[in-house]
């Protein structure tokens, strides 16, 4: 008798999460609406508590492999539905991970383009003032006279091996940005050393383009890549500064602690930067080389300006929630709703009324 009221009592309930399993199943979890996730979700949960009653109490072999086998179904459909694939970890990545991450280490990542700013400015007015100064502020660099714009001088190649000059320009990138990032395992010297070198650099250029009367085409060539790319290495810059504050200042935490930390940080700022770097590093390739006037290419420049800063402080600030992440927020309770059945055992049929 108490067997037939124990599965008369739940024999819908288990039928519905049965069917709810199956479509799933069948069709993927995106073909349940939001309602349905819940109802799957909570059903599964029931299930489990009934499955750990039926063996508490030495309910019939059959109940058990009835249970047995519909609670495997969906927790089969509940724990996959959750799994993310490589491509969605790397779509969340550039839609949530990295933007948070640059926007909560927005102090170590100001720092470094206020170090940017301020030495651009005084090697600007330094070679401004005597061109020679070029030499003394950037000494391994060989640095010919200035008789022509740089569009003309810098970007004057046959555009059929664009595709190698923006691989070459990328990979350039890229290692600046990682000699900015391993700078913090010397407690960020390294790194505060090629931000400001960096930034000597874009100055002292742009004084000596001026001088020779080529202001306007220096600012409006670099201006479609160059955006993003200074920007990819201040992140990179901070990323190291982070890096650095993990075992500088671990506050109460172990160093070593504190360190592993702070890497999983500097990590997403650094694969970031690597994507922001390929973007500019194609731009400059592919668009910066073409034949356009001034105007067109300072205009470049403001649109990736706006886009990019639409997207680092934008992207990732709100999150539409979706099947797959209702399942995962319920996913939790379900663990717990297992191991409490688990422990309560028959005591769960009288005091939990979801199994009622």
């Amino acid at each position: 008798m108490r067997e037939r009221r124990f599965v008369t009592a739940r024999r819908a309930r288990w039928d519905r999460l049965g069917a709810l399993a199956d479509r799933a199943a069948r069709r993927g979890v995106r073909s349940l609406s939001a309602e349905e996730i819940d109802e799957l979700a909570l059903a599964y949960r029931a299930a489990t508590s009934d499955l750990a009653i039926a063996r508490t109490r030495g309910e019939d072999p059959v109940i058990l492999d009835h249970l047995n086998r519909l609670t495997a179904r969906a927790h089969s459909v509940v724990y996959v539905a959750t799994a993310r694939t490589g491509w969605s970890r790397f779509v969340a990545f550039v839609l949530h991970g990295f933007p948070r991450e640059v926007r909560r280490s927005w102090a170590p990542i100001a720092f470094c383009s206020l170090l940017t700013i301020v030495s651009a400015f005084i090697a600007y007015g330094s070679v401004a003032a005597d061109p020679v100064n070029v030499h003394a502020l950037l000494p391994g660099m060989d640095l010919p006279p200035v008789t022509k714009a740089l569009h003309d001088s810098n970007f004057g190649f046959d555009r059929a091996y664009s595709p190698a000059m923006a691989s070459e320009i990328i990979s350039n990138n890229v290692r600046v940005a990682a000699i900015a990032f391993a700078g913090g395992m010397t407690g960020g010297l390294l790194t505060g050393w090629i931000i400001l070198e960096n930034g000597l650099m874009v100055g002292a250029l742009g004084a000596l383009y001026a001088k020779a009367g080529f202001a306007a085409d220096f600012w409006a060539t670099i201006a479609p890549h160059g955006v993003i790319e200074l920007t990819a290495i201040q992140i990179a810059g901070g990323a190291g500064l982070v890096l650095a504050g993990g075992y500088l200042r671990p506050g109460r935490a172990r160093r070593a602690d504190a360190l592993v930390l702070a890497a999983r940080r500097a990590g997403t700022l650094v694969l970031g930067v690597a994507l922001l770097l390929c973007v500019a590093g194609t731009i400059e390739g592919f668009i910066s080389p073409q034949r356009l006037p001034i105007p067109v290419r300072g205009a470049i420049g403001a649109v990736t300006a706006v886009a990019l800063l639409a997207y680092l402080l934008g992207a990732g600030t709100r999150r539409a929630p979706n099947p797959s992440q209702q399942a995962a927020r319920l996913d939790v309770d379900v663990r717990v709703e297992e191991r409490d059945g688990q422990l309560r055992g028959g005591d769960v049929d009288d005091q939990n009324p979801a199994v009622a």
